[in-house]
């Protein structure tokens, strides 16, 4: 994992590392970063900003980094630059600036603040967080079930067994 707090160059993915999820934002440079922000995204927002499941709206933002992260630690995440060629910065900013003040759809599956600014840097929206939280419940239910199979098998067979 890169160093947590390091400079970030315009048009780099920032990871905010909240309270049991991580906020995306996009680096434009001087201090500042834009970000699709629920009503419940605040800086220090903690379990408070999980509240954001029940939202179908945020507002593009641009803020301070500082003021963004608060006290949260953050990383510069360009994760998907392997397999995808970033679009030119200039390109990548203008997008960004364009959208400042707008309302947008707000979806914590498909439409989320990681979902905005892999937008803006690659030309498609990617959410590796939803994925591997859909992995994690998808693989807890099937444990869930299997126990409840197992279950219901030993009483039936003491049943029998009586």
């Amino acid at each position: 994992m890169p160093p947590l707090f390091e400079e970030p160059n315009p048009g780099d993915l920032l990871e905010i590392f909240r309270f049991g999820y991580q906020h995306w934002a996009l680096y434009v440079g001087n201090g500042y970063v834009i970000h699709l922000a629920p009503p419940s995204e605040y800086a220090g927002a903690g379990s408070s900003s999980i509240m954001s499941v029940l939202t179908d709206r945020a507002i593009v933002r641009k803020d301070r980094l500082r003021y963004v992260a608060g006290g949260d630690r953050y990383r510069v995440n360009n994760k998907y630059d392997g397999r995808c060629s970033p679009l030119p910065v200039s390109k990548i900013l203008m997008e960004a600036e364009s959208l400042v003040g707008q309302e947008m759809l707000y979806s914590v599956t498909s439409e989320n603040c990681e979902h905005f600014v892999t937008k803006l840097r690659y030309g498609q929206p990617m959410c590796d967080q939803v994925r591997d939280t859909m992995l994690t419940v998808g693989a807890a239910g099937l444990g869930l079930a299997a126990l409840g199979i197992i279950g219901v098998m030993v009483t039936r067979s003491r049943r029998q067994n009586q």
